[in-house]
């Protein structure tokens, strides 16, 4: 829908969202909307606590009962519980998107399963839609492919379409063939989006969305990077992603970032500017890690609450318990990561989705979804008895497996039928409802389905789906005055089965959108500008005009309150001179600066010339037990602080780096640098990345301890980069939270993840230049910052946006 992007709100709906527990000052709490006027539901990460162990890469949609479903990948949901294996593409079932109850899988272990599975392949990453009174899941196979089911309800039975294509490399996509979604345009179009490690690709559906068509598009590719999910909103096309790794315990770098397009087959970019196909990384961070016990937050989804409040659901990692022991699993035995079930409050600032206006993750007590309707039914016991109704036609119940009950309209031949509320609602709202033309009585190709907002007699909204001229038209009515906006509905539209169509009310403001499943792919949007004196105020209902009219799922809640401002970025307290160097001194950077010494000192060392320091990479490594190149290092403050280098770097093939690491030996350290990296499905091109790396004991591996190394991916370097690492020491958790910034011009900077370990030894600040020879870096400075007192914020929390 057109709906606009600081519009729809409602005091009621959401009170302030928080970050627990000694996060990073940086991350100290979302803006919060306006203090709600009643004691709102609540909710704690992860939602599917106690129900199962697990829940990776997760879908979900409202089945047209009302309530939402959950898929995940095949995983161990039942390990703690002594269950031995996995349950193949789980179902999980809710009435308000907090408390789950476990429904079934997909594939039930005494199935048979289909032919076209290879021996040993595990069913990943399920998507699902609702597409012309089916519900679509597509799912992918782990050693490749992507296949459809659909079915008549949410649980099955599901009937198999087979493949849209095998392991084999489609032509024009050189991917992975997993991670799958679909996405249905405003024109009817379906189109479908797949790859992993490295490229997405996107290829328009047959009608029935059932098999691939016409031409192939790359539209995103970049080291890791998978699991597309695209939106629309204002016009946009919003292509939604993950990258770095996804399972690896906490050593998990998965980060969702986001770009934009004016069409679903791009060219999308991210909010810099930089094209998702160019050889580098990318910003457009929706949501990373924040160091508050949760690692690898990504592969999601987006949901709508009844206030119109979007929620992103997506997997991550609980640091303090990541890993299962062994799994025997249809691939054999595996050591797999627990991924449960998430979900946080998505907003949208100047056009672009950010996961609790920066903040990340939530853990502790939130404000829970609107899922619970002031006004409307879901007439599961039929059309309450106190509800008029308007016009001589009639109001009968009926019922259906999929939907249960709802409420059948038939106006009479003369003219228009309605039904509506008892009880009126003013003020700001949302109201929707799931229609359709009822398969008995409906008048061929003419009729018309409404839904109606502060009905007092004409006045009011109407929103209608007209089935002659195969329109949406919304009318809002204050006495003689009426404003109109129309648009076209899709030419295959099926009128007889179930859309969403919802009303958002603002002000002077009024829009209306229809879809099929209402996961933010409209199939017509229309908003007008209320006449003088319009509005809200009143009942809501359903009409009908020359054809029998179905509806469920009728509700009204107030809008949510929209968040228009992120979280501040860290700000830097003063310089501190004797943890810094300009480089003003030429020779050796030792004799330059005392404070300097070395880890393995080079033969031939870096020189500081002009101004700079110029070190030529070596070829040699700081990686697990390969411990080669050089450290240069000197000693970091106490307390909380941030370094901050100016990086010019030439390299142009693979693993050639250079940059910042906070390093207290071999084995423990993060490390920020601008690296040249293989893209693994185009041999021959290399990506430009800013590379967050950790490396630490794996928590989780007995003694003695092994040691892993892991990435996130910051936003795109240039020629020269400005690369900053925040330094925090979370005192209760009694960790190191790690936060990195990247800049193109020393001024703008992109805030992303954090990475964490235990507090044990000291933490030196260091540079290195290393991997691979053939490349040159010039460090200009090395400056550290020390934090402010109040926080280390642009603006000081309020008490409902401080740590929990």
């Amino acid at each position: 829908m057109r709906w606009r992007s600081v519009s729809l709100g409602t005091a009621a709906a959401l009170a302030a969202a928080v970050l627990v527990g000694g996060g990073l000052p940086a991350l100290a709490g979302p803006p919060a909307p306006a203090e709600a006027a009643t004691s709102p539901a609540t909710y704690t990460n992860p939602v599917s606590a106690g129900v199962v162990d697990t829940f990776p890469d997760p879908a979900m949609i409202r089945g047209k009962d009302g309530a939402w479903y959950a898929y995940g990948t095949t995983n161990p949901i039942f390990n703690s519980d002594g269950e031995a294996g996995e349950r193949i593409l789980p179902i999980l079932r809710s009435t308000d998107l907090v408390d789950w109850e476990y429904v079934g899988d997909v594939y039930p272990a005494e199935d048979p399963k289909p032919s076209y599975w290879a021996s040993g392949t595990r069913p990943w990453a399920p998507d699902i839609r609702y597409i012309d009174g089916q519900y679509h899941l597509t799912y992918s196979l782990s050693n490749g492919g992507v296949a459809l089911l659909t079915a008549e309800t949410p649980t099955g039975p599901w009937t198999d379409r087979g493949l849209y294509f095998g392991s084999a490399q489609v032509a024009g996509c050189p991917t992975g063939n997993i991670d799958q979604a679909i996405f249905t345009d405003s024109d009817g179009t379906h189109y479908l989006y797949w790859g992993s490690y490295d490229v997405i690709c996107v290829s328009e559906l047959t009608a029935d969305a059932t098999e691939l068509t016409g031409e192939v598009t790359q539209v995103a590719q970049g080291r890791r990077m998978e699991g597309a999910y695209v939106v629309q909103r204002d016009g946009w096309y919003y292509l939604m992603y993950s990258d770095a790794g996804c399972c690896d315990g906490a050593f998990s770098g998965y980060t969702v970032k986001v770009g934009r397009a004016d069409n679903p087959r791009g060219p999308f970019v991210d909010d810099h500017g930089i094209d998702l196909m160019a050889l580098s990384s990318k910003g457009g961070y929706v949501l990373a890690s924040n160091g508050n016990g949760f690692a690898g937050p990504g592969h999601n989804a987006i949901q709508t609450d009844l206030s119109g409040q979007d929620w992103i659901v997506y997997h991550a990692i609980p640091t303090e318990d990541p890993d299962f022991p062994t799994v025997q699993t249809r691939a054999g035995n595996l050591n797999l990561s627990k991924r449960p079930l998430m979900i946080d409050r998505l907003d949208w600032i100047d056009g672009w989705p950010v996961v609790r206006a920066g903040a990340g993750p939530s853990s502790g007590e939130q404000v829970a979804p609107v899922t619970t309707a002031v006004l409307g039914s879901a007439f599961e016991d039929g059309v309450p008895g106190d509800w008029p109704v308007r016009g001589a036609g009639a109001v009968s119940p009926g019922t259906e497996t999929d939907a249960g009950g709802f409420a059948r309209v038939t106006p009479d031949a003369s003219g228009t039928t309605e039904v509506v509320t008892a009880d009126e609602m003013a003020g700001d709202l949302r109201v929707q409802a799931d229609v359709r033309f009822s398969a008995d009585g409906s008048a061929g190709d003419s009729g018309t389905a409404a839904v109606r907002v502060g009905a007092r007699g004409q006045n009011g909204a109407t929103a209608t789906i007209d089935r002659g001229s195969g329109e949406l038209r919304l009318e809002v009515r204050q006495g003689a005055r009426t404003s109109v906006d129309v648009a076209s509905l899709p030419s295959g539209f099926a009128y007889d089965e179930w859309h969403v169509v919802a009303v958002e009310w603002r002000g002077d403001t009024i829009a209306a959108g229809v879809s099929g499943d209402g996961l933010r792919d409209p199939l017509a949007e229309v908003e007008v500008a209320a006449p003088r004196n319009a509005i809200a105020e009143g009942p809501i209902g359903i009409a009908a005009s020359g054809a029998s009219v179905d509806a469920d799922n009728l509700s009204a809640a107030s809008l949510y309150v929209p968040v228009t401002e992120r979280v501040a970025d860290p700000v830097l307290g003063e310089m501190l001179p004797e943890h810094s160097d300009e480089f003003d001194a030429a020779g050796a950077p030792t004799a330059g600066d005392a404070a300097w010494s070395w880890v393995r000192e080079p033969a031939s060392g870096p020189t500081v010339t002009d101004g700079s320091l110029v070190w030529p990479t070596q070829a040699a490594e700081l990686h697990t037990g390969n411990n080669s190149a050089s450290v240069l290092l000197r000693d970091a403050p106490e307390g909380d602080f941030t370094v901050e280098t100016k990086l010019t770097f030439d390299g142009t093939r693979g693993n050639q780096q250079a940059g910042i690491v906070l390093y207290e030996h071999d084995d423990r350290y993060v490390k920020l640098a601008h690296s040249i990296l293989p893209l693994n499905r185009k041999p021959g091109q290399f990506l430009h990345k800013v590379e967050f790396g950790k490396e630490a004991e794996r928590p989780t591996t007995p003694t003695p301890i092994a040691v892993a190394n892991a990435p996130m991916f910051g936003a795109a370097p240039a020629e020269t980069t400005w690369l900053r690492l925040h330094a925090h020491v979370d005192q209760d958790a009694g960790e190191w939270e790690f936060r990195m910034a990247s800049s193109t011009d020393g001024e703008d900077w992109q805030w992303g993840g954090v990475w964490t370990f235990p507090v044990q030894g000291d933490i030196r600040i260091g540079l290195v230049s290393m991997n691979a020879t053939g490349a040159t870096a010039e460090f200009d400075y090395v400056r550290t910052y020390a934090m402010p007192d109040s926080g280390a914020t642009e603006e000081t929390p309020t008490a409902a946006q401080s740590d929990d």
